[in-house]
């Protein structure tokens, strides 16, 4: 039988994982797992081995997972109404199976009688862990429930999976539904010439526009909004589009108001029903903060310790404006980007596009593997692919990708030529692709001492500035940030070097996760590393040291606004986990200004709040949601370590292959705080985020 999306071919055809082949392969993957955990079941609980039960269980559901995984991913690249469909009608049966494993009542026999032995009691190292591990999955997801509690512990799971997956969806329709086409150069002033080019060859694939007279099309997609927003002098052009941003899963069929506050209840629901206080200690037992009340502890001694900065920061933002315009027309939503970077170019000179044609991403992309192997003993080498249309054959032997502009990758280890794995790059936005950043894996290698190692797969993705006609695709900074960041969590998948898939790469405590993405994003400020990747896209030449003095002496400017942003999402995750997913909301956004108080600048317009589009806490069952403090908890942990290769020279292989061999390859095979110490000797300094920010 032909099925496609259970194929195990290394480099994966793409052209053959076609939406009529999801509900009959992922069935027959469930038919496959559940054949695999009944024979775990069937053994006689006396002669239970590790391999026959805690190995078993790992073995059972991966080639299901790896087959789901793929439909995920296409989801999110090359979203249809076929493949939504099919997704939609198998989501809540894979989800079902899933969560219905800790609560096999025969399975958790097997479990606890292997628990008894006396090989259970000589474990060590990685098995160890993953016995642990497995121990904890069953206790902590409701293994000793009654029947009855099971039951709705299943029903729950699979209406999360079904709401979190439409609100997601609501908010890909919601960006994608607003378009904006203007021939009016004027209401265009101060745009930079890359977003005015970028916006008219938008409009021509869109069969508008000639070159005579050019029309320029405008979308919420991120290299389309944040321009507007950032330089546009026409205020009523910015306040037009930042009223569309935040009404996305607002309005409409696309409203995800009424799905926050069911998710939120269901979560709640099955937090209660395992004998937690509430969802945010339930996902935070078995993570560095180990409980909801110390996460939102964390936010909230940040926030007392940046408060004071944050709000000298909004003064002056308003004081700058005032003098320019004049006290009467106040600071809106649609004003801060822009007059921020005025204020930004007054104190410092400093244009951040002065700098976009220096971060070509080829440019970009080939430093960054320089620097991979410099710091890492990385090789990193790109792999012929081609893109296989409906109606054409694939050329033998050369790997396809799902969209002309995917690129592949293979990652040896440069000491003894070891193929550790292959990555796809995919960097620009679609309307059939969400949006954002963001790594995933596919396959996870096998790395046991006693056999030849089976290479990692995985993936990074992103929305980034696109070519505009003859010119390369340049980005800004913060875009080349995003570049390292997701590499980096890519090279913590491929580095790993953990025999357990489970235990391996990203599969660790969500306040960890980041150290290895965030620590990459250091390197895109020092000028020893800049030099490797930062090259006029014309002439080849470095950044001006002027240019270079000017954006460091910027670094830091608002940086408590920017830190206080971030602090406010965990803030609200938590608080809306903790506080308020018992009670009736009859009026989210009142709620949410209650639980920001302090965390929010004082404008004259009131800021709309970002939940109903922010995907990371609602878009999938658990995700980022009572999580997303783990960004500046890792920002703690990437300060710090980074303060290492500061020390020892930030392109000091010594230190970068330390790092490897203590975080990237060790996944989960031991505690993240035993791992951290493991490369800096100590614990985490707290400190070391502000130290970095310039507000201590």
């Amino acid at each position: 039988m032909h099925t496609p999306f259970l194929d195990s071919t290394f480099f994966i055809e793409w052209s053959k994982l076609r939406p009529e082949f999801i509900v009959p392969d992922i069935t027959q993957g469930i038919q496959n797992a559940e054949g695999a955990l009944q024979q775990i079941r069937a053994q006689s609980l006396g002669s239970v081995t590790y391999a026959s039960s805690i190995l078993a269980i790992e073995e059972a559901t991966r080639p299901l997972s790896v087959a789901w995984n793929k439909v995920q991913h296409l989801d999110s690249v090359q979203n249809s109404k076929a493949l939504r469909e099919a997704n939609n009608q198998m989501l809540p049966k894979v989800s079902e199976f899933f969560s219905k494993i800790p609560l096999d009542a025969q399975l958790w026999a097997v479990v606890k009688a292997f628990s008894e032995t006396e090989e259970a009691s000589q474990l060590e190292g990685v098995h160890l862990r993953l016995f642990e591990e497995t121990l904890a999955d069953f206790k902590e997801n409701g293994a000793a429930l009654s029947d009855a509690d099971k039951a709705k512990i299943g029903k729950i799971d699979s209406e999360l999976a079904a709401k979190t997956q439409k609100f997601s969806e609501n908010v890909l329709d919601a960006t994608n539904a607003w378009v904006y086409y203007t021939s009016d150069v004027s209401e265009l002033a101060g745009l930079p010439d890359a977003a005015l080019e970028a916006a008219k060859q938008d409009a021509v694939k869109k069969g508008r526009g000639t070159e005579e007279a050019p029309a320029y099309r405008f979308t919420l997609q991120m290299p389309s909004l944040l321009p507007i927003l950032k330089y546009a002098d026409n205020r009523e052009f910015r306040e037009k589009v930042w009223s569309a941003s935040v009404a996305v899963g607002r309005e409409g069929e696309t409203n995800n108001v009424p799905l926050i506050k069911e998710i939120l209840s269901l979560r709640h629901q099955k937090a209660k029903i395992l004998g937690r206080e509430h969802f945010a200690d339930m996902v935070l037992s078995r993570r560095m903060a180990k409980s909801g009340s110390a996460a939102l502890r964390f936010v909230e001694n940040l926030h007392e310790r940046v408060k004071s900065a944050f709000e000298s920061d909004y003064s002056e933002l308003s004081a700058f404006k005032s003098e320019e315009t004049g006290p009467d027309e106040g600071l809106h939503p649609w004003d801060v980007a822009y007059w921020s970077e005025k204020q930004r170019l007054a104190q410092y000179a400093f244009d951040e596009e002065a700098l976009r044609p220096y971060f070509s991403i080829d440019h970009v992309i080939s430093g960054m593997f320089d620097l991979a192997s410099q710091l890492f003993d990385l090789r990193i080498e790109e792999i012929e692919t081609q893109y296989v249309m409906d109606g054409t054959v694939a050329a033998e032997g050369i790997a396809e990708v799902w969209d002309p502009e995917v690129k592949l990758y293979g990652v040896y280890d440069a000491q003894n030529d070891e193929y550790l794995g292959a990555f796809y790059a995919d960097w620009y936005p679609r309307e059939n692709k969400r949006g954002g950043a963001w790594m995933n894996y596919l396959y996870t290698g096998i790395t046991k001492r006693d056999a030849a190692r089976t290479p990692h797969l995985g993936l990074i993705c992103g929305n980034m500035t696109p070519s505009v006609g003859d010119q390369p695709a340049l980005l800004n900074h913060r875009e080349v940030e995003t570049v390292f960041h997701e590499f980096g969590h890519l090279l913590h998948h491929i580095c790993g070097d953990v025999e357990i898939p489970s235990l391996n790469g990203v599969n660790v405590a969500w306040d960890f996760v980041e150290l290895p993405s965030q620590i990459m994003e250091n390197w895109c400020w020092e000028r020893e590393s800049l030099d490797k990747f930062a090259v006029h896209y014309e002439t080849g030449n470095p950044i001006p040291e002027d240019l270079f003095d000017k954006m460091i002496a910027a670094k830091n400017f608002q940086s408590a606004s920017f830190t206080m942003r971030q602090l406010s999402f965990g803030k609200m995750d938590l608080d809306l986990h903790i506080s308020y997913a018992d009670r009736e909301i009859e009026d989210l956004d009142s709620l949410l200004r209650e639980i920001l108080a302090g965390y929010e600048a004082n404008l004259d317009t009131p800021s709309v709040n970002i939940a109903p589009r922010f995907t990371h806490i609602f878009g999938s069952s658990v995700g980022y949601a009572s999580g997303y403090y783990s960004y500046k908890w890792a920002e703690v942990l990437d300060a710090d370590a980074f303060s290492k290769f500061k020390e020892k020279g930030i392109l000091d292989s010594d230190t970068g292959r330390k790092f490897r061999k203590t975080v990237l390859s060790k996944g989960n095979s031991a505690p993240p705080e035993e791992l951290f110490k493991n490369f800096m000797g100590r614990d985490p300094n707290p400190d070391a985020l502000l130290e970095r920010a310039g507000l201590l």
